[in-house]
């Protein structure tokens, strides 16, 4: 429903107010209108209203277009005529005069943009002009100062939330606490910092007046570097242990296929067959349940040691090469479409508008890959194992120290579960963590498939099927009569001589040789 606020008993000295409201991650938006007009909607919102010559009250309206209860806090803050105006010389954003911030996270970095100021005005007086020159404007003189504060570690507590927004709602509050970034003359400004993942953050902006010794302080706004509605990589999700065992066993697994993977065949097709059906099964529990993350991941992974048997048990059986190489095709094909995605080539307008366009330009890949496989099983084979092998010791390295190359899949698997996939957090930058993170993957991935062209290279493409090899080896023995087991007993045989030998006594029965004719 839409809820209406009162103010009141505004003083004549008032000449504009701020109204806030602010929640922990549910969107609401403020407007002067029971139909919102110009309204921003978001966790953090707010809105100012410049009073009339004799105005004593006003009225706002709250709503909401989630269909969960809202939890918030509202804050009010009047000003004088002699105060800065926030986001008064707006010329970006939606609002004619914008007090909010405007807030974009990644992995590395947190961005703030908002609206400049003006110097204050009286009730019912013109506003100063916000389109003069650098050199005769008068709001040119007012500064910015940008502060954070950080909540205690671990805390996703609406509580610890509300109470942090208390300590910088206004610019007298700020006051005691100590700011980051330097002074700024100009108007419009960007802000980078350090985005912490997974812990709180609340930003505020104060803009001052040296000259009339004022300030104002803009709408603040929080962040936890994630989200709390995803359904992977959520704000509830982040430092599970759960993730970093299954990730820490899958980058050990993967250091074996890397260096032995070909060799040992069967330990490779249980691998790749893990990785399949794991992936397949934890996207379709994400979209079908609403199972705990734990939960999800533990039967994935179930489900995911079943997938690798039955692959083991469909080449131990049947003997199909060409089978199996088309699974790990599609597997490779994966990473390498991802990879292409993750390059600048994802961020064309045409695959961040058109989800269409985006899936059949990546299947189209991952099938190209695969059949290019095909055509060289053993080499496509060798590398596959090379490079998903280094891959896995990277995301093994990403679950204690987050790095940007965990997005080469994470993104694509984002792009799955959210059908609202924002690509704002996967334009993510690198770091010396990054780097150094290539490297090991690269010299993973080429040693290991440089060992193993060497090995293999006087051995059969692939090793034969256990269960054909049975086969041929047991109608060679029936039909060879020069081969000593044609004439032993057979196992049944020899279990009824062993009964009968504790009731009578065995004679001998001569030599155990064939006849030679």
């Amino acid at each position: 429903e839409t809820v209406q606020a009162t103010v009141s008993g505004i003083p004549d000295t008032v000449a504009f107010v701020t109204l806030q409201f602010h929640t922990q991650h549910r969107s609401t938006a403020l407007s002067f209108t029971r139909v919102p007009g110009a309204a921003l909607s978001a966790p953090d919102t707010g809105l100012l209203s410049t009073l009339a010559p004799g105005q004593t009250s006003l009225s706002l309206f709250l709503t909401t277009l989630d269909r969960y209860p809202v939890a918030g806090m509202g804050v009010t803050l009047p000003y004088t005529s002699a105060d800065p105006v926030p986001g008064a010389c707006n010329g970006v954003f939606g609002l004619g005069t914008d007090p909010n911030l405007y807030l974009t996270y990644n992995l590395y970095e947190t961005t703030l943009r908002f609206a400049p100021a003006s110097v204050g005005y009286a009730r019912g007086a013109t506003p100063p002009p916000c389109n003069v020159s650098t050199e005769t404007a008068v709001r040119r003189r007012l500064l910015y100062d940008v502060y954070r504060f950080l909540l205690p570690a671990g805390d996703l507590s609406e509580g610890g939330l509300f109470s942090g927004l208390q300590k910088v709602a206004s610019a007298q509050s700020l006051g005691a606490n100590p700011g980051l970034g330097a002074d700024s003359s100009l108007g419009t400004d960007v802000r980078l910092v350090r985005s912490v993942l997974g812990r709180g953050a609340v930003y505020a902006v104060v803009v001052r007046d040296p000259e009339r010794n004022t300030s104002a302080s803009y709408v603040p706004v929080h962040t936890y570097a994630c989200s709390f509605d995803s359904a992977l990589e959520g704000c509830l999700t982040l430092g599970q242990i759960s993730t970093k065992v299954f990730f820490t066993l899958s980058g050990l697994a993967g250091l074996f296929v890397c260096f032995f993977g070909h060799r040992f065949f069967k330990c490779e097709l249980f691998c790749m067959g893990f990785a399949f059906v794991c992936f397949l099964f934890f996207v379709l529990i994400t979209w079908t349940t609403t199972l705990d993350y734990d939960l999800r991941l533990a039967l994935a992974a179930v489900l995911g040691v079943v997938g690798g048997a039955v692959l083991v048990t469909c080449w131990w059986r049947f003997g199909s090469v060409m089978a199996c190489v088309a699974v790990v095709g599609l597997i490779l094909g994966f990473f390498v479409a991802s990879t292409v995605f993750f390059t600048p080539f994802g961020e064309l307008e045409v695959f961040q508008g058109s989800e269409v366009a985006f899936w059949v330009t990546y299947c189209c890949l991952v099938l190209a890959v695969s059949l290019v496989m095909v055509r060289w099983p053993r080499e496509g084979n060798i590398i596959t194992c090379g490079v998903v092998g280094g891959y896995c010791v990277v995301l093994a390295v990403n679950v204690y120290v987050s790095t940007s190359l965990s997005y080469i899949t994470l993104n694509v698997l984002k792009r799955f579960l959210n059908p609202n996939f924002d690509p704002a957090f996967t334009d993510v930058s690198f770091h010396d963590i990054d780097f150094v993170l290539i490297t090991l993957w690269v010299v993973l991935g080429a040693s290991g498939v440089v060992l193993q062209l060497y090995r293999e290279r006087s051995r059969p493409f692939f090793p034969p099927s256990p269960y054909l090899m049975w086969l041929q080896e047991r109608e060679r023995r029936k039909t060879n009569v020069l081969d000593p087991s044609h004439h032993g007993a057979t196992p049944a045989g020899r279990l009824l001589a062993r009964l009968r030998q504790l009731t009578r006594r065995r004679e001998p029965n001569g030599e155990h040789t064939p006849l030679l004719l």
